[in-house]
Protein backbone atom coordinates (compact mmCIF):
# COMPACT_ATOMS: atom_id res chain seq x y z
CA UNK A 1 0.00 0.00 0.00
CA UNK A 2 1.80 3.55 -1.09
CA UNK A 3 1.73 5.59 1.63
CA UNK A 4 -0.10 8.92 0.97
CA UNK A 5 2.49 12.21 0.63
CA UNK A 6 2.35 14.84 3.12
CA UNK A 7 1.99 18.18 2.32
CA UNK A 8 4.93 20.52 4.24
CA UNK A 9 3.50 22.98 6.49
CA UNK A 10 4.69 26.51 6.23
CA UNK A 11 8.06 27.38 5.96
CA UNK A 12 9.11 23.73 6.18
CA UNK A 13 11.59 22.30 3.24
CA UNK A 14 10.25 21.27 0.34
CA UNK A 15 12.97 18.91 -1.67
CA UNK A 16 13.16 19.83 -5.59
CA UNK A 17 15.71 18.84 -7.96
CA UNK A 18 18.45 21.08 -8.46
CA UNK A 19 19.58 20.93 -12.00
CA UNK A 20 22.71 18.70 -10.73
CA UNK A 21 20.24 16.39 -9.91
CA UNK A 22 20.92 17.32 -6.14
CA UNK A 23 17.96 17.72 -3.49
CA UNK A 24 17.05 21.71 -3.02
CA UNK A 25 15.58 23.27 -0.09
CA UNK A 26 12.69 25.04 -1.25
CA UNK A 27 11.34 27.71 1.56
CA UNK A 28 9.66 30.24 -0.56
CA UNK A 29 6.18 30.75 -0.64
CA UNK A 30 5.17 30.23 -4.35
CA UNK A 31 1.11 29.53 -6.22
CA UNK A 32 1.06 25.76 -5.26
CA UNK A 33 2.12 26.99 -1.06
CA UNK A 34 -0.92 29.02 -1.19
CA UNK A 35 -3.46 26.32 -2.77
CA UNK A 36 -1.91 24.22 -0.04
CA UNK A 37 -2.31 26.77 2.91
CA UNK A 38 -5.99 26.80 2.29
CA UNK A 39 -6.44 23.06 1.65
CA UNK A 40 -4.91 22.84 5.31
CA UNK A 41 -6.79 25.47 6.85
CA UNK A 42 -4.07 28.28 7.46
CA UNK A 43 -4.32 31.59 7.06
CA UNK A 44 -2.49 33.83 4.35
CA UNK A 45 -0.78 37.04 5.78
CA UNK A 46 0.32 39.39 3.22
CA UNK A 47 1.20 43.23 3.47
CA UNK A 48 2.47 45.65 1.44
CA UNK A 49 6.21 46.75 0.58
CA UNK A 50 7.72 49.09 -1.76
CA UNK A 51 11.05 49.31 -0.75
CA UNK A 52 14.37 46.96 -0.14
CA UNK A 53 14.45 47.67 3.41
CA UNK A 54 11.09 47.03 4.87
CA UNK A 55 10.88 44.16 2.39
CA UNK A 56 14.13 42.44 3.95
CA UNK A 57 12.40 43.20 7.34
CA UNK A 58 8.69 41.69 6.75
CA UNK A 59 10.63 38.66 5.01
CA UNK A 60 12.39 38.10 7.94
CA UNK A 61 9.57 38.48 10.01
CA UNK A 62 7.87 35.17 7.89
CA UNK A 63 5.18 37.70 5.82
CA UNK A 64 3.91 34.97 3.16
CA UNK A 65 3.19 37.53 0.64
CA UNK A 66 4.55 40.99 -0.15
CA UNK A 67 2.19 43.02 -2.04
CA UNK A 68 4.14 46.06 -4.29
CA UNK A 69 0.30 47.34 -4.12
CA UNK A 70 -0.75 50.54 -6.72
CA UNK A 71 -1.55 52.45 -3.06
CA UNK A 72 1.92 53.71 -3.35
CA UNK A 73 0.50 56.09 -5.09
CA UNK A 74 -0.94 57.50 -1.72
CA UNK A 75 1.53 56.54 0.79
CA UNK A 76 4.35 57.20 -0.99
CA UNK A 77 3.79 60.01 -3.65
CA UNK A 78 1.22 61.30 -1.96
CA UNK A 79 -1.58 60.93 -4.21
CA UNK A 80 -5.25 61.24 -3.02
CA UNK A 81 -5.95 58.37 -5.25
CA UNK A 82 -4.39 55.30 -6.82
CA UNK A 83 -4.70 56.52 -10.43
CA UNK A 84 -1.04 58.65 -10.96
CA UNK A 85 0.80 56.00 -10.49
CA UNK A 86 2.42 54.43 -14.07
CA UNK A 87 3.60 51.31 -14.80
CA UNK A 88 7.09 52.12 -14.74
CA UNK A 89 7.18 53.36 -11.09
CA UNK A 90 5.04 50.02 -10.06
CA UNK A 91 8.16 48.19 -11.89
CA UNK A 92 10.81 50.12 -9.95
CA UNK A 93 9.15 49.58 -6.16
CA UNK A 94 8.92 45.93 -7.28
CA UNK A 95 12.32 45.22 -7.98
CA UNK A 96 13.54 46.91 -4.79
CA UNK A 97 10.97 44.60 -2.81
CA UNK A 98 12.16 41.35 -4.87
CA UNK A 99 15.90 42.66 -4.09
CA UNK A 100 14.67 42.74 -0.30
CA UNK A 101 13.33 38.77 -0.04
CA UNK A 102 15.62 36.28 0.50
CA UNK A 103 14.16 33.29 3.17
CA UNK A 104 10.42 32.95 2.46
CA UNK A 105 7.90 35.73 0.79
CA UNK A 106 6.26 35.53 -2.29
CA UNK A 107 6.18 39.03 -4.25
CA UNK A 108 3.19 40.15 -6.08
CA UNK A 109 2.95 43.51 -8.39
CA UNK A 110 -0.48 45.27 -8.94
CA UNK A 111 -1.04 46.33 -12.54
CA UNK A 112 -2.03 49.98 -12.26
CA UNK A 113 -4.75 51.68 -14.41
CA UNK A 114 -4.72 51.42 -17.17
CA UNK A 115 -2.04 48.64 -17.70
CA UNK A 116 -4.39 46.57 -19.22
CA UNK A 117 -7.92 47.87 -19.17
CA UNK A 118 -7.59 48.70 -22.92
CA UNK A 119 -7.20 45.43 -24.95
CA UNK A 120 -5.79 42.10 -23.47
CA UNK A 121 -2.93 41.57 -25.79
CA UNK A 122 -1.36 45.30 -23.91
CA UNK A 123 -2.30 44.10 -20.59
CA UNK A 124 -0.56 40.65 -21.16
CA UNK A 125 2.69 41.99 -22.27
CA UNK A 126 2.61 44.93 -19.55
CA UNK A 127 2.20 41.99 -16.92
CA UNK A 128 5.26 40.06 -19.11
CA UNK A 129 7.18 43.56 -18.27
CA UNK A 130 6.17 43.40 -14.41
CA UNK A 131 7.46 39.49 -14.25
CA UNK A 132 10.33 40.07 -16.68
CA UNK A 133 12.02 43.28 -15.46
CA UNK A 134 11.10 42.42 -11.62
CA UNK A 135 11.39 39.00 -10.61
CA UNK A 136 8.07 38.92 -9.27
CA UNK A 137 6.35 35.90 -8.77
CA UNK A 138 2.97 37.46 -10.16
CA UNK A 139 0.32 40.63 -10.61
CA UNK A 140 -2.80 41.71 -9.71
CA UNK A 141 -5.54 43.18 -11.43
CA UNK A 142 -8.68 44.70 -10.65
CA UNK A 143 -12.04 43.87 -12.12
CA UNK A 144 -14.31 40.88 -12.13
CA UNK A 145 -15.79 39.50 -15.42
CA UNK A 146 -14.61 42.01 -17.44
CA UNK A 147 -11.19 41.07 -16.97
CA UNK A 148 -11.36 37.34 -16.80
CA UNK A 149 -10.13 36.83 -20.59
CA UNK A 150 -7.01 39.01 -19.40
CA UNK A 151 -6.47 36.80 -16.70
CA UNK A 152 -7.00 34.08 -18.84
CA UNK A 153 -4.19 35.18 -21.61
CA UNK A 154 -1.61 35.61 -18.53
CA UNK A 155 -2.27 32.56 -17.04
CA UNK A 156 -2.22 30.21 -19.71
CA UNK A 157 1.49 31.85 -20.78
CA UNK A 158 2.56 30.76 -16.86
CA UNK A 159 2.25 34.32 -15.22
CA UNK A 160 0.25 33.71 -11.89
CA UNK A 161 -2.72 36.36 -11.56
CA UNK A 162 -4.08 37.30 -8.29
CA UNK A 163 -7.85 38.97 -8.76
CA UNK A 164 -9.02 42.33 -6.81
CA UNK A 165 -12.80 42.49 -5.93
CA UNK A 166 -15.08 44.52 -3.46
CA UNK A 167 -14.03 48.07 -2.99
CA UNK A 168 -11.77 48.87 -6.27
CA UNK A 169 -9.67 51.64 -5.77
CA UNK A 170 -9.16 52.01 -9.63
CA UNK A 171 -12.62 52.93 -9.73
CA UNK A 172 -12.62 55.32 -7.36
CA UNK A 173 -14.33 58.28 -9.85
CA UNK A 174 -16.84 55.30 -11.63
CA UNK A 175 -18.35 54.65 -8.03
CA UNK A 176 -17.57 58.35 -6.69
CA UNK A 177 -17.47 57.39 -2.78
CA UNK A 178 -15.23 54.50 -0.67
CA UNK A 179 -18.37 52.68 0.49
CA UNK A 180 -18.55 49.26 1.30
CA UNK A 181 -19.39 46.91 -1.79
CA UNK A 182 -21.80 44.02 -2.16
CA UNK A 183 -24.56 45.52 0.27
CA UNK A 184 -27.40 44.95 -2.14
CA UNK A 185 -28.65 41.64 -3.50
CA UNK A 186 -27.85 42.48 -6.99
CA UNK A 187 -23.95 43.82 -5.90
CA UNK A 188 -23.78 40.75 -4.03
CA UNK A 189 -24.63 38.00 -6.48
CA UNK A 190 -22.86 40.05 -9.19
CA UNK A 191 -19.73 39.46 -6.92
CA UNK A 192 -20.34 35.94 -6.35
CA UNK A 193 -20.28 35.52 -10.53
CA UNK A 194 -17.38 37.64 -10.54
CA UNK A 195 -15.90 35.48 -8.45
CA UNK A 196 -16.45 32.41 -9.99
CA UNK A 197 -15.31 33.45 -13.68
CA UNK A 198 -12.07 35.11 -11.84
CA UNK A 199 -11.28 31.31 -10.55
CA UNK A 200 -12.18 29.71 -13.87
CA UNK A 201 -9.91 31.96 -15.89
CA UNK A 202 -6.55 31.20 -13.86
CA UNK A 203 -6.49 33.33 -10.83
CA UNK A 204 -4.66 32.06 -8.18
CA UNK A 205 -5.94 33.76 -5.24
CA UNK A 206 -8.27 36.83 -4.76
CA UNK A 207 -8.35 39.92 -2.58
CA UNK A 208 -11.81 40.54 -1.19
CA UNK A 209 -11.84 44.34 0.09
CA UNK A 210 -14.50 45.78 2.42
CA UNK A 211 -17.71 43.82 1.65
CA UNK A 212 -19.94 42.05 4.04
CA UNK A 213 -17.84 39.10 6.07
CA UNK A 214 -21.37 37.53 5.39
CA UNK A 215 -20.15 37.58 1.45
CA UNK A 216 -16.88 36.91 1.65
CA UNK A 217 -17.64 33.77 3.60
CA UNK A 218 -19.94 32.75 0.69
CA UNK A 219 -17.06 33.54 -1.66
CA UNK A 220 -14.36 31.87 0.24
CA UNK A 221 -16.27 28.64 1.15
CA UNK A 222 -17.63 28.45 -2.79
CA UNK A 223 -13.58 28.83 -4.53
CA UNK A 224 -10.85 26.29 -4.67
CA UNK A 225 -8.86 29.41 -4.48
CA UNK A 226 -7.55 31.69 -1.49
CA UNK A 227 -9.31 35.03 -0.81
CA UNK A 228 -7.42 37.71 1.21
CA UNK A 229 -9.31 39.70 3.03
CA UNK A 230 -9.15 43.43 3.79
CA UNK A 231 -11.92 45.11 5.78
CA UNK A 232 -13.98 41.40 4.81
CA UNK A 233 -13.96 40.04 8.08
CA UNK A 234 -12.27 36.76 9.76
CA UNK A 235 -13.90 34.23 7.21
CA UNK A 236 -11.20 34.95 4.33
CA UNK A 237 -8.32 32.41 3.50
CA UNK A 238 -5.88 35.51 4.78
CA UNK A 239 -5.53 39.05 5.51
CA UNK A 240 -3.58 41.99 3.46
CA UNK A 241 -2.88 45.20 5.29
CA UNK A 242 -0.96 48.78 4.05
CA UNK A 243 2.10 48.62 5.68
CA UNK A 244 1.89 52.38 6.38
CA UNK A 245 -1.49 51.79 8.35
CA UNK A 246 -0.65 48.89 10.43
CA UNK A 247 2.79 50.00 11.63
CA UNK A 248 0.65 53.45 12.22
CA UNK A 249 2.85 55.71 9.72
CA UNK A 250 -0.27 57.20 8.49
CA UNK A 251 -2.27 58.93 11.97
CA UNK A 252 -5.03 60.60 9.58
CA UNK A 253 -6.37 57.33 8.35
CA UNK A 254 -7.68 55.03 10.17
CA UNK A 255 -10.73 53.02 9.09
CA UNK A 256 -12.11 50.38 11.71
CA UNK A 257 -11.06 47.70 9.49
CA UNK A 258 -7.18 48.71 10.43
CA UNK A 259 -5.64 47.40 13.50
CA UNK A 260 -2.38 49.23 14.70
CA UNK A 261 0.56 46.90 15.41
CA UNK A 262 3.02 50.06 15.86
CA UNK A 263 2.99 53.53 16.34
CA UNK A 264 5.89 54.49 14.25
CA UNK A 265 5.03 57.97 13.26
CA UNK A 266 5.51 59.39 17.20
CA UNK A 267 8.67 57.42 17.33
CA UNK A 268 10.35 58.64 14.28
CA UNK A 269 9.10 61.97 15.31
CA UNK A 270 10.65 61.40 18.54
CA UNK A 271 14.20 60.25 17.20
CA UNK A 272 14.49 63.30 14.33
CA UNK A 273 13.89 65.49 17.55
CA UNK A 274 16.62 64.06 19.48
CA UNK A 275 18.58 63.99 16.49
CA UNK A 276 18.26 67.77 16.52
CA UNK A 277 18.62 68.08 19.96
CA UNK A 278 21.93 67.05 20.57
CA UNK A 279 23.22 68.56 17.19
CA UNK A 280 22.12 71.99 18.22
CA UNK A 281 23.33 71.36 21.99
CA UNK A 282 27.20 69.92 21.15
CA UNK A 283 26.30 66.27 22.00
CA UNK A 284 26.30 64.32 18.62
CA UNK A 285 28.84 63.30 17.27
CA UNK A 286 30.61 62.41 20.55
CA UNK A 287 34.47 61.58 20.75
CA UNK A 288 33.43 57.77 20.69
CA UNK A 289 31.88 58.74 17.62
CA UNK A 290 34.64 60.84 15.84
CA UNK A 291 37.77 59.86 14.08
Amino acid sequence: MKSKKKIPSKGSPNPIASSEGHAAEARRVTTRTIREMKLRGEKVTMITAYDYTFARLFDQAGADILLVGDSLSNVIQGNETTIPVTLDEMIYHARLVVRGVHEHAMVICDMPFMSFQVTVEEGFRNAGRIMKETGAGGVKLEGGQRVADHVRRMSEAGIPVMGHLGLTPQSIHQFGSYRTRGITKDESDRMKKDAKALEDAGCFALVLEKIPSGLAKEITDSLKVSTIGIGAGPHCDGQVLVMHDMLGLTEEFHPRFVRRYASLAETVREAVRSYDSDIKNGKFPSKAESY
